[in-house]
């Protein structure tokens, strides 16, 4: 087959981007779209902060004949790639009909892109960004929603990806928990002898000063994540700036449910959290991906219909762990959100490496199950 490439430049190659998806599972029940907005500031020099620390990020189309049959997105970025020996670029965003040659004509440019600027291969699917939403392509799991920040893909993407004879860079599980199903009692136990001791301290955040909590959560977050028990994670830990979380806070004011993210404290300090948000993509599949003024409505009290929430992200400082605190804020956020929003039924989140048995092992402890699965993978470019 002859397909051609082109550059994304203009708005009408930037709606064939988002139609493309459209097209593809248009009669599949189990996608959900992402919301366009959020894709787009993705891509928008002025609200990603990734292009201001020198990285580079490129959108592409692939045609067949007059029709547009994939899309993919290639970049670079410096902060994070060059923590790999050699350094690795990325690609993401990836969406293509189930065509013979296709993934290779992609991956074959994807290739030569990354050889332009001195790169010796690249990983993807990737997120050009924040590195818990839009990761990886879905290899298992396909007889659910994807939950908020999660892409859903065809079960042949597998295939085809594969077919570019690409090495396997890491897979991530997704977590699922029945709402409807006891905590274990020895846990129980443990939190409430936790929340017994004068040394310890456990709240929710606060909406009415979010900044100040927001702060707290991103120290704990980047103590956390800069020293890890699993070391391959270190890797492209880069650390959230005050930035980052001020915008993360603006992003999900509207939709943070209180009673369902707690912070924990040993002797006043910051020590553990958990932050959570109902599962937004019930709201864009009723939308198709759009949020415009007049849908604005479908927002409100949307948190108390929704039937999945997402735990965003979750950690505990390093000089605090082995004290069963993530047990507590499990638990205790567990029990807030059966209280305040008993509509929900499901938890789904972790996003956890396969090589991290630690967090598996605690989530499987906490009744959690693997109901998806994320694949990433590398190409060099030879």
């Amino acid at each position: 087959m002859s397909f051609q490439v082109q550059k994304i430049e203009s708005q009408k190659q930037i709606e064939a981007f988002h139609k493309l998806p459209e097209r593809l599972y248009q009669n599949n029940r189990w996608y959900r779209p992402p919301f366009r907005f959020e894709i787009e500031n993705i891509f928008d020099q002025k609200k990603n902060e990734r292009f201001e620390k020198g990285g580079e990020c490129e959108r592409f189309l692939i045609y067949y004949k007059d029709h547009v049959v994939g899309r993919f997105a290639v970049f670079t970025d410096p902060e994070k790639d060059e923590r790999y020996d050699p350094k690795l670029g990325g690609i993401g965003f990836i969406e293509m009909e189930s065509r013979i040659g296709i993934a290779e004509y992609m991956i074959g440019f994807a290739k030569e892109w990354h050889r332009e600027r001195g790169y010796a291969g690249f990983r993807g699917p990737i997120n050009f960004g924040e590195n818990d939403t839009f990761w990886g392509i879905l290899i298992n799991g396909f007889q659910d929603h994807n939950v908020y920040g999660m892409l859903y893909h065809h079960e042949y993407y597998e295939k085809l990806i594969e077919s570019t004879f690409p090495e396997k860079f890491d897979d991530l599980y997704m977590y699922q928990l029945d709402l409807s199903r006891p905590m274990p009692e020895r846990l129980v136990k443990i939190t409430e002898r936790l929340k017994s001791r004068d040394s310890i301290d456990i709240r929710p955040i606060d909406k009415k000063n979010l900044e100040r909590d927001g702060e707290l959560i991103r120290q704990v977050y980047n103590r956390a994540f800069s020293d890890q028990v699993i070391q391959e994670r270190e890797e492209e830990f880069i650390g959230i700036t005050r930035e980052t979380i001020r915008k993360m806070i603006k992003k999900l004011k509207p939709v943070l449910m209180p009673g369902t993210s707690p912070i924990a404290f040993v002797d006043g300090e910051p020590a553990s959290f958990l932050v959570s948000v109902p599962d937004l993509h019930e709201i864009s599949a009723q939308t198709n991906g759009r949020l415009k003024w007049w849908q604005l409505p479908k927002l409100a009290g949307f948190k108390k219909r929704a039937r999945k929430f997402r735990p965003l992200a979750f950690g505990t400082d390093p000089r605090f762990r082995g004290r069963g605190l993530e047990a507590l804020v499990f638990i205790e956020g567990y029990r807030w959100t059966k209280e305040h929003y008993p509509n929900l039924k499901v938890l789904e989140g972790g996003f956890v490496s396969e090589k991290n048995w630690i967090m598996q092992r605690s989530l499987e402890a906490l009744g959690c199950k693997i109901a998806k699965t994320y694949r990433v993978y590398k190409w060099m470019v030879g």
